[in-house]
């Protein structure tokens, strides 16, 4: 048994076979690997997947973004366009709960390895697709990327400021956003099948999860016929909201006022009692109304002060407030030890890796272990899931199907 079969992890001893690549479908699988999954991630030598430079870069080539991305999984190598490696992968995918693909539309179809040909083999498979534009409709041959995603869906123009250019979220937004999904219908797809026996053939438009993250301003424009107004950092329900200038050099302090409370006790804290008993700010309505003239009363009073005071004196009072933070802050603040986890890493030494958000009273998840280098479990993985001789697995290799 695997390490990850042998423990009480909550997908302990669920078998994915990972054809997926770049970001959005390995981030999916390593959040199956995190939750005690064993996930078998297939490479080839021949192209190998070592997307994001970094400073951080072992031997192998592999990146400190691939290793965090990558970690707690296994790594065989299979040449796809020989014969005898697409033999070898669909017999793993016979042995497999779940495979995962994020190919264009119709790569893994000519491959034989969709889940037309592998759901006849294995009907308890879950077999998912997750392409940029999913595979039905017109879009399902186009090209995706996490920047083309962004524009496409309309995300770029309700970011930022109403005068901004089209405005990305950094960090490869849709890559996350589309693996999140992927991660939530597999584990239902798991639960259903653990009833009815059934697999599931997941389609999966990373497209699709970028819109429904906007869906509420989608709706409001096709209700009103409007195209939503870009509000930079405000909001549209509440005032007043933002980030306000603080002394030092490119300091800064969100706060945003929830309540009419909240507000009588800023205006306390900054010295604009008055402002309590005026009828034009008594009602979110109003302060909305006056939302600029608020804005520059309350940075003349936070510039004259460090964030870390702006913060301390609206959080006593009450009202929600953060200085913000870059991500060394972040790193050095005493909220790292629950954010990040340290990983021995034998290519870079011991690195800092992001945890799961999330703890479970039910069951134990697994140590972070390292990414794996390209094929180091192939003979393993061969001998664990199809029960390979060693004789067998050098046969297969001599037919150029392992690399």
């Amino acid at each position: 048994m695997t390490t990850n079969q042998a423990s009480s992890a909550p997908l302990a001893g669920i078998r994915v076979l990972d054809f997926t690549h770049v970001l959005a479908g390995p981030f999916c699988t390593r959040l199956l690997a995190d939750l005690g999954a064993d996930v078998v991630r297939v490479e080839s030598s021949k192209h190998p997947d070592y997307p994001w430079p970094s400073t951080y870069i072992g031997g192998d080539g592999r990146h400190a973004s691939h290793l965090n991305t990558n970690r707690n999984k296994r790594s065989i190598t299979i040449d796809l366009k020989n014969e005898a490696g697409r033999t070898v992968a669909s017999r793993l995918a016979t042995t497999a709960d779940a495979v995962i693909e994020n190919f264009s539309a119709g790569v893994m179809s000519r491959l034989k390895l969709d889940y037309e040909n592998l759901h006849p083999i294995n009907p308890g498979l879950i077999y998912v697709s997750m392409s940029g534009y999913g595979h039905d409709g017109p879009r399902r041959d186009w090209t995706s990327m996490n920047m083309n995603l962004q524009g496409y869906s309309g995300l770029m123009m309700v970011t930022g400021a109403q005068d901004d250019p089209p405005t990305a979220i950094s960090n490869s937004w849709n890559d996350y956003i589309g693996g999140l999904h992927a991660c939530f219908a597999i584990l239902q797809a798991v639960d259903n099948r653990a009833g009815t026996g059934k697999g599931a053939h997941i389609d999966l438009s990373q497209f699709e999860c970028s819109a429904a993250m906007i869906g509420p301003l989608l709706l409001s424009s096709a209700v009103n016929g409007t195209v939503p107004p870009r509000r930079g950092n405000r909001s549209a329900i509440l005032a007043p909201q933002g980030v306000y200038r603080c002394a030092g050099a490119d300091n800064w302090c969100s706060l945003s006022v929830q309540t009419d409370e909240q507000w009588t006790s800023l205006t306390t804290v900054i010295e604009q009692e008055a402002w309590g008993a005026d009828k034009r700010f008594a009602t979110v309505d109003g302060r909305m109304r006056y939302h600029d003239e608020i804005d520059q009363q309350i940075e003349a009073w936070s510039c004259r002060l460090a964030n870390t005071e702006v913060e301390r004196r609206l959080k006593a009072v009450g009202v929600p407030a953060e200085r913000m933070r870059r991500i060394n802050d972040l790193i050095d603040s005493e909220n790292g030890a629950t954010v990040f986890a340290k990983m021995e890493e034998p290519r870079v030494g011991s690195m800092l890796t992001t945890r799961l958000p999330f703890t479970l009273s039910s069951s134990s998840l697994p140590e972070p272990r390292t990414a794996p280098g390209l094929g180091e479990h192939t003979t393993e993985v061969l001998r664990d899931w199809l029960e390979l001789t060693e004789q067998e697995i050098d046969t297969i290799r001599d037919k150029g199907a392992l690399l």
